[in-house]
This record gives C-alpha cells, sequence and structure tokens, in this order.
C-alpha cells in the first residue's frame, strides 16, 4: 500500500494534539482540510484511527497501534528530504515531556544568532525519543533526561526551571502566596500518565510524602487546568514559565523551602555528531549563560537527583 505523507502527517499531529483545530494551526491548513486528510487516510487503511469525544480526540485501539509505524514513516521521509541538502539540512529534535511544553526553550534558542536551522518533533516519552536517536532516525532530543540511558548517548544540562504548584482556587491551600512542598502532603496529584511513567513526579512524590495521585489523561493544559479547577484537593506541578491560558478556577503559587527544579537536557550519539550539533549546542550554551538558566543552590533548590554537572 502506498501511503500519502500529507495524509500520515495529518494524522500523527493530531495524535500529538489531541486537538483537530490545534493540529490544523500547527500544519498550517484549515481544519477542514485536516478532517479530510484524516478520513482519506483511515478510508484507504479499512480502519478507524480517530475518535472525538467532549473532551477533545483519542487515539483508537488501531490508531495507537499505527502511530509508532506512522512517526517512523514521516522521520524516514524527513531523511530522505535532508539528505538533499547536504549539511546544510535542518536538524531533526524531538521533544518530549509535552504538558511542562519543552518547545518554548527550543524556540527561544532558535532564535539566537548562529543557531541551526531546527525541525522540532514530537516523542512520546524518553524511552521512544532515545531510541529514535541511536537508531540514527533524529539527530537530537530534548526533553528531561533520568537514567538509564542506551549505550552511546550523550546529553548535556542546559535549563534548570523552577516549578510551581496549580490548584483549585477551592483547595485550603489557595490564598497563600508561597507553599513549602511539604504543605501538599495530603493533597492529590494530578499527573499526565501513570506515575511509574514520570520520573520527576515520582520521585517528588516520594520525597514530600505525596500518597495520592490521579491520572489526568494530557489533552493539553487548558483541559488539565479545567480539572484541577473542579477537585478541590488536586494539585499539579509546572514550570513556572509556561504561558498560561486563560483558565477560571485555578491558581498558581510559587514552591519554596526547597524550589524544585525541572532540568531541561540534550542528548544525541556520542559517536556520530550530526552536521550542525555543535553550533545548536553553542546556541544553548549561551542562552542558558545570559538567562542563568542553570542557577543551582543545593540548600534553597530541590533535584531528584545529586547536585547536577554544569559544563
Amino acid at each position: 500500500m502506498d501511503l500519502d505523507l500529507a495524509a500520515v502527517r495529518a494524522f500523527v499531529r493530531t495524535a500529538h494534539e489531541r486537538h483537530f483545530g490545534r493540529a490544523a494551526a500547527n500544519l498550517g491548513i484549515t481544519q477542514q482540510a485536516l478532517s479530510k486528510r484524516v478520513a482519506r487516510l483511515e478510508s484507504s487503511l479499512g480502519v478507524r484511527l480517530l475518535d472525538r469525544d467532549q473532551h477533545g480526540v483519542r487515539l483508537t485501539d488501531a490508531g495507537a497501534r499505527f502511530l509508532p509505524g506512522a512517526e517512523e514513516t514521516l522521520r524516514a521521509g524527513d531523511r530522505a528530504v535532508a539528505t538533499l541538502g547536504g549539511e546544510h539540512g535542518p536538524l531533526h529534535i524531538d521533544v518530549w515531556g509535552h504538558l511542562f511544553a519543552p518547545l518554548r526553550t527550543v524556540a527561544q534558542v532558535a532564535t539566537v544568532p548562529g543557531a541551526p536551522p531546527l525541525q522540532p518533533g514530537h516523542g512520546r516519552d524518553l524511552p521512544t525519543v532515545a531510541a529514535a536517536v541511536v537508531r540514527g532516525e533524529i539527530d537530537a532530543g530534548f526533553g528531561r533526561v533520568h537514567p538509564p540511558l542506551p549505550d552511546g548517548l550523550t546529553h548535556r544540562l542546559v535549563r534548570l526551571e523552577p516549578v510551581d504548584v496549580v490548584l483549585s482556587a477551592d483547595h485550603r491551600l489557595a490564598g497563600a502566596t508561597s507553599l513549602r512542598p511539604g504543605q501538599l502532603r495530603d493533597s492529590v496529584l494530578h499527573a499526565p500518565a501513570d506515575l511509574d511513567r514520570l520520573d520527576f513526579l515520582t520521585r517528588f512524590a516520594e520525597r514530600f510524602g505525596i500518597s495520592e495521585h490521579r491520572t489526568t489523561p494530557n489533552l493539553g493544559l487548558a483541559p488539565t487546568l479545567s480539572t484541577l479547577a473542579a477537585d478541590p484537593r488536586g494539585f499539579a506541578l509546572l514550570p513556572a514559565d509556561v504561558e498560561f491560558p486563560e483558565a477560571p478556577g485555578v491558581t498558581v503559587i510559587p514552591l519554596v523551602d526547597p524550589t524544585p527544579l525541572y532540568a531541561w537536557s540534550l542528548i544525541w550519539r556520542r559517536a556520530a555528531e550530526p552536521p550542525l550539533l555543535e553550533s545548536l549546542v553553542d546556541a544553548l550554551v549561551r542562552t542558558a549563560r545570559e538567562n542563568r538558566w542553570l542557577v543551582y543552590d543545593p540548600a534553597r533548590d530541590w533535584l531528584p537527583t545529586q547536585e547536577p554537572t554544569i559544563a
């Protein structure tokens, strides 16, 4: 079967965004055109890949099975096109940790003079992105690194970002100007996936005695905030720099004594550095220095690991 890559790309983007409107805007097409592409793909495959419900868009069982292969197909096509541009083609970089919006950092670095052109993609999690880097399907990955990383990969810490707590306006702590993490002990942690897949939130819950948690499907920031607004015991953690949509019924409060830090890193293959990677690392380092992204005080801040290596 010959796959229409435009239709495959429409499906993959919608699967990542969980929203037809956002996916269409990301691809620069109308929502009607996006829907037609997805429908054409479903027709050619003879299965339904996506379902709509009151919360947005979700993958069917067939869609979940098809997604990894669809992503790999797009990467292969992008690599084929990139070979025609020699060393001047864009770096393919996948990001993960979507609710924490890693593209905020990548987009900022991409505007630095001397930074190479980037073609970002959305990996589902660290193991998926790391495996794609090892196989040479992408040039690099960006997100929070935690062990174990596959052999042959290296990484560089580029940003330590303070984390705030987001609460329902009806939460008993909602009126505070700042909170200590331990004060959340009797609250319910909302996580965008099963906690055993989220190293940072798992470590946070263990360190500060958070015994209750709830999985809130990651359909985007706005649905997450809406769910929190309806739960007077719930809370979520988000980097302080995340731009919040209009969200009545929730409040954002800084965490102190200690302040949790979310660590962003770049990963790549140690033995086969792709063209232009050195320029990207240099742009990351310069941006981190200018914005004081790597400030860390063990007496004031908390990381799930020991003091980071800041090169």
